[in-house]
């Protein structure tokens, strides 16, 4: 929950809440901004307006769908087996709320695309599918990246960048320098 701090006068303050965080907001507009720009800078190359819209489209929920993913790979992580019910009910119901805006955002690209005046198989039923698979495979692609950040973060910690690392109980000043391989060096020897 975000909240904005108004001073009306020397003794009366105003708070404003809003739902979600600065940040996501912010990701939100961007996703809408580089949407309306894939959709002007198409249109002007092109002059269609059916494959301008289709990419501008496409470009903003790419863009919402890899927030989304990203944010529900991070709700995620937090959750485990001591989180209290209250706790998982309500990171479950934002998780379906971020789907509900997934979903809707999909559908909404599909009528406006519907809509357009060209007509055929690809225009109708074709090219409506495009921004749906589009955010689809971004928030794969969230999950994906942050899942493999996760991943190279943990190994980070067992090993730097000159493969040296401190054994668990071992004297804390002391370092053991660790191969890539263990079976490497056993074929070595």
């Amino acid at each position: 929950m975000g909240q904005m701090i108004r001073q009306i006068g020397p003794n009366t303050t105003r708070y404003y809440w809003y739902p979600g965080d600065k940040k996501e907001w912010l990701r939100a507009l961007t996703a809408l901004a580089a949407g309306g720009a894939a959709l002007g800078l198409s249109y002007w190359v092109t002059h269609s307006w059916l494959i301008a819209t289709v990419l501008g489209l496409s470009t903003a929920c790419g863009i919402a769908g890899f927030n989304l993913g990203r944010r529900d790979l991070n709700a995620a992580d937090t959750l485990n087996a001591r989180t209290p019910r209250r706790e998982a009910a309500s990171a479950a119901g934002r998780a379906a709320w971020r789907g509900i805006v997934e979903g809707a955002a999909a559908a909404f690209a599909a009528l406006v695309i519907v809509q357009l005046p060209a007509t055929g198989l690809v225009a109708d039923w074709l090219l409506p599918l495009v921004p749906a698979v589009v955010g689809g495979l971004a928030r794969q692609a969230a999950l994906l990246t942050v899942r493999l950040s996760h991943a190279s973060e943990r190994a980070s910690e067992f090993a730097g960048p000159d493969a040296t690392r401190r054994m668990p109980g071992a004297d804390p000043d002391e370092t053991r320098v660790v191969p890539a391989d263990p079976d490497a060096t056993q074929l070595a020897s």
